[in-house]
């Protein structure tokens, strides 16, 4: 596996590409293990593959919890996510945590230190190279030069160990449950969007899209101080937890079908900020139109087509910000404050409403693409 070069912006080294039989013996990740992959759409395996040995700077982790994100349910669904298809079996899952079990001697986790034996951690799945204009003026995100766990060309974590390289890992506290390890990822995604859309106290702001980020969104916008906070899912098992978590009001149905609902609850000129955080498509300009004039719009759904259509003359004559957030940046350290402690603001174990062990992965994957009833979070364990 070969990943973007080691960039270390915030010290000035100079980055370097890892380098292979750098590891000491009891770093060997030599083996068999069980994985999930996907070949096509809707056809989830269950298979054995080959563990590389470690490289200098990676880690082996032992992988104890894996979420299924929308992202995934699109490469699930239709084989492919936007413009990124697969051209072979890979194996998916990059919302995820686990314990190291093996590491090179020149292994170093997120926050700089050595990486020890034993220790639980939540894994960054996008690795930056850390060194073009975007790394380097602080948005990773933005890499154009980046290798992503669980997408094509680079396999994930629905397996029982995976190599990483351990500058992703962020060592996690004992607050913290294995299920809410692997939601870190998904609350970062959440934290950036908020961070986007200038959440504040007293503003008002409608979330289209109650999935996790979206419910996750609701919950910092309430801990920002928004109000009202006004929540829209087709699913009403979804606004149960939304109301639960800070919204002001929910409605069941779509965006586009409530217009005037939603003026009855955010005034003639609708919410100073909207979040779509569906499959996009139609919730887009269902957001245009709830939005208040001069207001922010922050997109973070990924529309099934990979179009994006909005009324150009509302969004325009509004003066609209149109924003697009792209994965998290450097929010980990952020979500696991906000998860962590006896009473945690985010209590991301309430997500998590079905558990399943690895062989069950097919299935877990088709009940979550159908959105089983009740089905919020689905979290697989490689080691049931």
């Amino acid at each position: 596996m070969k990943y973007p070069a080691l960039g270390l912006p915030r010290t000035g080294l100079k980055a370097r590409l890892p380098e292979r039989g750098s590891h000491n013996s009891r770093a060997s990740g030599a083996g068999q293990i069980r994985a999930v992959r996907l070949h096509a759409a809707f056809d989830l395996r269950l298979e054995t593959k080959k563990l590389a040995d470690l490289s200098k700077g990676e880690a082996l982790i032992k992988v104890g919890a894996v979420g299924i994100c929308g992202s995934d349910l699109h490469h699930y669904t239709l084989g492919q996510i936007g413009a990124t298809a697969s051209s072979g079996p890979f194996v998916l899952g990059h919302e995820f945590m686990g314990q190291v079990v093996a590491a090179d001697r020149h292994a170093r986790s997120a926050g700089g230190d050595p990486l020890r034996l034993g220790a639980r951690v939540a894994v960054d799945p996008h690795i930056a190279c850390g060194r073009c204009e975007w790394c380097l003026a602080g948005h990773p995100n933005l890499c154009p030069d980046h290798t992503f766990l669980g997408l094509p060309g680079c396999d994930g974590a629905l397996c029982e160990q995976v190599v990483v390289p351990a500058r992703q890992c962020h060592v996690l506290p004992g607050t913290i449950s294995d299920n809410a390890g692997a939601l870190l990822e998904t609350l970062g995604v959440a934290i950036h969007a908020v961070w986007l859309a200038k959440m504040a106290a007293g503003k008002s702001v409608l979330v289209a899209g109650l999935g996790p980020v979206g419910l996750l969104i609701v919950r910092l916008a309430h801990l920002a101080g928004a109000h009202p906070i006004i929540g829209v899912d087709p699913l009403s098992g979804r606004t149960n937890l939304a109301r639960r978590w800070g919204c002001t009001d929910t409605f069941t149905g779509t965006v586009e079908q409530l217009p005037e609902k939603l003026r009855t609850r955010l005034g003639p000129h609708g919410a100073a900020i909207s979040v779509e955080a569906a499959w996009a498509g139609r919730a887009i300009d269902g957001c245009v139109q709830a939005t208040a004039p001069g207001g922010r719009m922050v997109l973070v759904g990924i529309p099934r087509d990979d179009d994006c259509a909005m009324t150009h003359s509302v969004a325009r004559r509004k003066g609209l910000t149109v924003l697009f957030s792209r994965r998290m940046g450097h929010e980990m350290g952020r979500a696991i404050g906000l998860a962590s402690g006896k009473n945690p603001p985010v209590r991301l174990d309430e997500l998590v409403t079905h558990e399943w062990a690895l062989a069950d992965a097919a299935r877990a994957y088709s009940r979550n693409a159908r959105y089983a009833r009740g089905m919020i979070k689905s979290v697989i364990h490689p080691h049931w």
